[in-house]
């Protein structure tokens, strides 16, 4: 039996997915992924995550927030209070205890204990998906640069890497500062480097090990 199922839970927007590890047990913990390019990188490392959590008798759940993953909501109409209104919703459905936010997923945690692995600030956020659109752009004859992208970006909304983002999502991100009440885990503490930062997605057993590791002692503590 491999555990997992296809859960469905309410979000405020309607009905969405989450893949949860769930035998009722004492600590569930809520598992918020990176956001828009980095979520897809880091997918299948989230999920051996999850299932090493789920042998160290840990329940776990990673939901899709609306406009992200198998959600048909569009994403351009989504904002990050939305989002930090579906986590909450999310937390409380599935009964979580702690959350472990990655990377831009800190910036809608819910107000719960737990941790925040390798976060990302929101300006740090945008400015990666800004270099990403003005390599491409470059590459295609077209210079542009931060500052007329983010003016454009604020007023009209924007396409970065693949993701048609609205202005106030854009301007919510930029605004937004990283929960203090989360306790930081480090790439270092991890060890290796930010599978994010690969050009395909990847997986390393050993990272997945030392998150897991981490988690378990601070929830078993």
């Amino acid at each position: 039996m491999n555990g997992w199922v296809i859960a469905s839970w309410p979000s405020p927007q309607g009905d969405e997915y989450a893949l949860a590890f769930d035998r009722s047990r004492t600590a569930r913990l809520l598992v918020l992924s990176p956001l828009f390019d980095e979520a897809n990188k880091t997918r299948h490392f989230i999920v051996e995550v999850m299932r090493r959590l789920d042998n160290a008798g840990i329940d776990c759940f990673l939901p899709d927030l609306p406009g992200c993953n198998e959600s048909l909501a569009p994403l351009e109409s989504q904002t990050l209070m939305g989002w930090l209104q579906a986590a909450a919703a999310a937390a409380k459905h599935f009964g979580a205890t702690h959350v472990l936010a990655m990377r831009g997923g800190a910036l809608v945690a819910p107000p719960l204990p737990g941790w925040r692995y390798a976060a990302q600030s929101g300006p740090s956020l945008m400015r990666a998906l800004l270099r990403a659109r003005m390599i491409a752009s470059r590459e295609a004859g077209t210079e542009e640069t931060t500052e007329q992208l983010l003016a454009m970006a604020r007023q009209n909304g924007i396409e970065l890497a693949g993701y048609r983002l609205g202005p106030t999502l854009i301007n919510e991100i930029m605004a937004v500062h990283l929960p203090d009440r989360l306790t930081e885990i480090a790439q270092a503490d991890v060890g290796g480097g930010g599978l994010w930062l690969r050009a395909e997605p990847a997986f390393d057993a050993a990272q997945a090990d030392a998150l897991t590791a981490i988690i378990a002692k601070g929830l078993q503590a």
